[in-house]
């Protein structure tokens, strides 16, 4: 297996000691509050409304599914809860920081301690192997023993035996499961996925969700957005979303299942 060590000088390489006040930082769910938030883009006849009025509280760990059609605003949601973006209005907080109101830098360290994503388009390393790149995201947070969390996350997503292929080797399910691997080693309390079973077979798919259960199960904030009503039934919480509003939320209507009865 080939491994690279953390480069002290990499723009992504971060010194847990710079990090000690960042919010949420640390083993068990956060604390978030999103209170009457909007987000426009552009100005005048060609602006859009991607969300309107939003207001959710996440008290700590649970494992809260983002549903809605394409369009709607879910990714928009995710980005703002993941400071990967502004409100136009309301207030984002994260343990009581106003992410809204942080500096771009402030905003760079919460993602780095805070928040981990899992993207649709699975945004790997291409010049990294599947092991480097899972272990980029336990070296990128500082976290201790990557070797070992890099070996077995892998092995949890079923790619052990492919540590040492490049992106371009993996079948896109493949890659998707790596993306997850990736995001799972940063150990950050919040865990954030846009669609992370849309590549995947039915199979690989209940394999992935069972992993990211565990997460919530384990006191990660974990939030999945995606249009499929079924993945919803697994949830603690289902927030549903229409055209940039709340229009529902709580408890799935029947009850949470078990992943392993999920059906699709």
């Amino acid at each position: 297996m080939r491994w690279n060590g953390g480069d002290a000088d990499h723009p992504d390489s971060v010194d847990s000691a710079d990090h000690a006040d960042i919010p949420g930082s640390g083993t068990s769910g956060a604390r978030l509050a999103l209170d009457g938030v909007g987000r426009r883009y552009g100005a005048g006849e060609s602006a859009v409304t991607a969300l309107s009025g939003v207001s959710l509280r996440v008290e700590g760990a649970a494992f809260i599914v983002i549903l809605g059609p394409s369009g709607c605003g879910k990714t928009t949601l995710l980005n703002l809860v993941g400071a990967l973006d502004t409100p136009t209005c309301g207030t984002v907080t994260l343990d009581g920081a106003d992410l809204a109101g942080a500096s771009r830098r402030r905003r760079r360290e919460v993602r780095r301690r805070t928040v981990s994503f899992v993207f649709q388009s699975f945004n790997l390393f291409p010049a990294l192997t599947a092991g480097e790149n899972v272990r980029f995201g336990a070296d990128a947070a500082g976290r201790g023993q990557a070797r070992e969390t890099t070996e077995r996350l892998l092995a949890e997503v079923g790619l052990g035996h492919r540590a040492d292929h490049f992106p371009h080797q993996l079948s896109g399910g493949e890659q998707q499961r790596v993306a997850i691997a990736r995001a799972l080693a940063t150990g950050n309390p919040i865990l954030l996925a846009d669609e992370p079973t849309g590549e995947l077979d039915f199979g690989t798919g209940v394999q992935i969700l069972a992993l990211l259960r565990a997460q919530a199960d384990a006191g990660r904030t974990v939030l999945v957005v995606t249009h499929n009503r079924e993945i919803a039934r697994v949830a603690d919480r289902v927030v549903e979303l229409s055209s940039g509003h709340v229009v529902a939320d709580g408890p799935p209507p029947d009850g949470s299942i078990p992943v392993s009865d999920l059906r699709w």
